[in-house]
């Protein structure tokens, strides 16, 4: 039975003209909600599959973003615009810093899309990336079903009008190595260039690509990590473009090293190779071989730049914090690379966490700082304690201590291996992305300020900062035995092929720990049987399916389809005792 849509409610509209949209105002449109917030990767990966969705089916349907924040830093009003201005959203966003509509559709997961029909009543709900093919589907359907109902032309009282762009050097720059010529080389990520700056951070020597959005030879798409090579070229992790890039200094060329242009859809594990990558984050030479930052599949790959080999370093895709060897561990959004001798150091966003592997057999994962995916903030003291903010960067300070670009506390971290603790080294700083060691002093890219800040080396302060946990609806649970059921649909034209065996996976893990008496761990299927026991907690719940085209036989094109829960729950005498999630691909 198809619902009303509750009514829209936040801060503010932005990308309207001033105009506050009302789902009865829409009245004769296709709506797609888009619950999004800016750290999240999945997010941004939503935002490029919409696109041509929007394009093609404009004169009926509104997309509408509803910016709904998990970090503290996400709610602050500058940098909700911030965000829109740096990833191109050009569709009405609502800003809905205290979650009401998020409620209000019950959303549980970052990023998830609602369809509304013309009559305003709900007709699908799909969590995750991946959506664009069967969402079309949808619309084309709906566009059929009501087509008596249909309104075409805008849907604001005003056409949105992008605002001029400030007048910047840099936009939203990103990452930054040092040249051998005492020179220095940023990617100039909104910009979609790479740009070499001379020894004072200011002055241009060169760019690097037209500057428009693009996988030709002399394009980027929002690049980020940046390596140099030994033979003076440098290696550019090309974010949007989803591939690693080979960029020659010596006369400005650009070729592809590893990936297609596509965004990998499959599932690939430790020890297991691909052609296609996902929002590869940063860059790092260790252990005899370039690592990958993947912020996509939340994994660290290794790459041979002269054959393009691309194969798992370590992490399942499952997003969360778990230590362990390579093929147990769970990352969320590596962001930052940084090699001291035997130890690579990772900026991991998403736990707001520092992880380190150590060489050897399995590459052991630990972590430094970070509790998990749902709590951060600013306190210094003994690593254990100490919290962070979705830290995008790091970098190995002269004394092996590590700088972290704690990027939404506006920070530089330090870790000290030596004593375990962390404190802070600067502050005030305009989302720092990354940072590098020069000589005595520190490099910041200040992401949000547009620059590159030289700072010098202090011996620390300490700060003891507000301790923040993700503020969302709790779902109250029975104690004892619950059922966990994730219902999942293929789009129109597809189908669960299980042929060559089960086609899902799925996988629960809670914390804390004590949460899951039974049920946790990763098998098929998309049902569980699970034992709860304490007060509680947050249940973490990861699940893959995969269907394929109808049409094709064996060799018929097949889609994969991901999403990650972290569910505050609540165990309640009397409360239900099944728990329902929905990974729908209509």
């Amino acid at each position: 039975m198809r619902v009303r849509a509750p009514e829209l409610q936040g801060r503010r509209w932005l990308n309207t003209g001033g105009e506050d949209l009302t789902l009865a105002g829409l009245r004769g449109k296709i709506v797609v909600l888009d619950f999004w917030t800016f750290c999240c990767v999945n997010c941004l990966h939503a935002l490029d599959e919409l696109r041509p969705v929007e394009e093609e089916f404009g004169d009926v349907l509104v997309v509408i973003g509803v910016h709904s924040p998990k970090f503290a830093h996400e709610a602050d009003p500058a940098a909700v615009e911030a965000a829109v201005e740096r990833y191109g959203v050009a569709h009405p966003v609502l800003d809905d810093p205290d979650l009401r509509t998020w409620d209000a559709y019950a959303a549980r997961a970052w990023p998830t899309l609602v369809v509304i029909d013309p009559a305003g009543k709900v007709v699908a709900r799909m969590a995750g990336e991946g959506h664009g093919p069967g969402l079309a589907s949808l619309v084309r359907e709906l566009m059929v079903a009501h087509a008596g109902e249909l309104r075409h032309g805008s849907a604001a009282g005003d056409p949105y009008v992008a605002p001029a762009e400030p007048s910047t050097a840099l936009r939203f720059p990103g990452k930054v190595v040092a040249l051998p010529g005492g020179t220095f080389l940023v990617s100039d990520t909104a910009h979609h260039q790479i740009v070499e700056l001379e020894a004072d951070l200011v002055t241009e020597r060169r760019r690097f690509g037209d500057g428009a959005r693009g996988f030709g030879a002399n394009h980027f798409s929002e690049p980020q990590g940046l390596l140099v090579l030994g033979d003076g070229d440098v290696l550019v992790a090309d974010t949007v473009n989803h591939a690693v890039r080979r960029l020659h200094l010596t006369d400005g060329t650009v070729s592809t090293v590893a990936g297609t242009g596509s965004q990998l859809r499959e599932r690939v594990l430790p020890g297991e190779s691909a052609t296609e990558l996902s929002s590869p984050w940063d860059l790092a030479y260790w252990d005899g071989q370039v690592v990958v930052a993947m912020a996509g599949p939340h994994q660290l790959w290794t790459l041979d730049p002269d054959t393009g080999v691309a194969t798992v370093l370590a992490g399942t895709t499952n997003e969360g914090l778990r230590d362990g060897g390579a093929d147990e561990t769970f990352f969320a959004q590596p962001s930052g690379l940084a090699v001291d001798g035997d130890t690579l150091w990772v900026a991991d966003s998403e736990t707001s966490a520092l992880r380190r592997v150590q060489r050897g057999p399995g590459s052991l994962v630990t972590t430094a700082a970070g509790t998990g995916l749902f709590d951060f903030g600013h306190r210094d003291g003994p690593a254990a304690a100490a919290l962070l903010q979705h830290p995008l960067g790091v970098g190995v300070l002269p004394d092996g201590s590590v700088a972290v670009a704690d990027t939404y506390n506006g920070a530089v971290r330090r870790y000290d291996p030596a004593t375990d603790t962390v404190s802070t080294l600067a502050e005030d700083l305009a989302e720092p992305s990354d940072v590098l060691v020069d000589g005595d002093t520190l490099i910041v890219v200040e992401s949000a300020a547009h620059r590159l800040t030289r700072i010098p080396i202090p011996t620390g302060a300490t700060v003891d900062g507000a301790a923040h946990r993700v503020q969302r609806a709790r779902t109250d649970l029975a104690p004892g035995t619950v059922e966990l059921r994730v219902a999942f649909t293929p789009p129109a034209g597809q189908h669960l092929d299980d042929r060559f065996g089960d086609p899902t996976q799925l996988t629960v893990a809670a914390d804390p720990p004590s949460l899951l008496a039974s049920g946790d761990g990763t098998s098929t299927g998309l049902t569980r049987t699970l034992t709860l026991t304490g007060d509680e907690g947050v249940l973490s719940v990861s699940v893959a399916a995969a269907s394929c085209d109808d049409e094709g036989g064996t060799f018929a094109a097949c889609h994969r389809y991901q999403q990650d829960w972290g569910i505050p729950v609540r165990l309640l005498d009397g409360a239900p005792a099944e728990l329902s999630l929905d990974l729908r691909a209509v």
